[in-house]
């Protein structure tokens, strides 16, 4: 089994959205089929989803695969929706992700576990309980103080607007991860004397990350 470090770990940052492709249907398959209407896009590519029914996918970030232009077609890479609820309307944006950050040091990550509802009445003696949400994955970086770096740059952008960013993380081992995310990057300069100047940037997923081996 391969593994991963944190070690040579390219992140990506949504620098501009192409023209929403509007999305007629998405069907309940293994990979889904996305059916649209607009520019063909090209495989390999990736987009953003926003979707109304078919909650499951809804503000995710998707790698592109088999397009066929003849039907306006293409599929979710890896995407199992054989079980999800019916897609109802929605749109699809290819991503430039034209930033790179190249200042990170570290990395801090959680969230993605269920939440729980108590299910325990009177008659009970031993509490129950059930799955309700997941908790949104948020992932904080701690980064060398450089406000000039273009990812900087494009995730202050983000921060002061209080928009989304659609990230992509690229390991050494050929792993991906891609999500949209807010983001938290003020530049506030923090550290302590005779150390590097630091700065913190704060991800707040929207939706479950799209995670791919290669």
């Amino acid at each position: 089994m391969s593994r991963e470090f944190w070690s040579g770990v390219g992140v990506d940052i949504e620098t501009a959205l192409g023209t929403a492709l509007v999305v007629t249907a998405i069907s309940k398959a293994n990979p889904g089929v996305l059916s649209y209407t607009g520019t063909d896009p090209t495989a390999g590519q990736y987009v953003l989803l926003k979707v109304a029914g078919m909650h499951q996918v809804n503000k995710r970030v998707f790698r592109i695969a088999n397009v066929v232009g003849a039907s306006n077609t293409f599929e979710l890479e890896g995407e199992d929706t054989t079980d999800y609820d019916s897609f109802i309307s929605g749109s699809a944006e290819v991503i430039t992700f034209g930033a790179s950050m190249t200042n990170a040091q570290d990395i801090d990550a959680e969230g993605g576990e269920p939440e729980f509802t108590d299910l325990t009445t009177i008659h009970d003696r031993v509490r129950s309980s059930a799955p309700t949400v997941v908790s949104e994955m948020t992932i904080k970086f701690g980064t060398l103080f450089d406000p000039a770096d273009p990812a900087v740059v494009e995730m202050k952008k983000a921060t002061f607007k209080l928009a989304t960013r659609c990230v992509l993380l690229r390991f050494a081992g050929g792993s991906k991860m891609a999500f949209n995310a807010y983001v938290s990057a003020a530049g506030v300069p923090t550290g302590s004397a005779q150390q590097v100047v630091k700065s913190g940037i704060t991800f707040k997923a929207q939706g479950l990350p799209t995670i791919y081996s290669t």
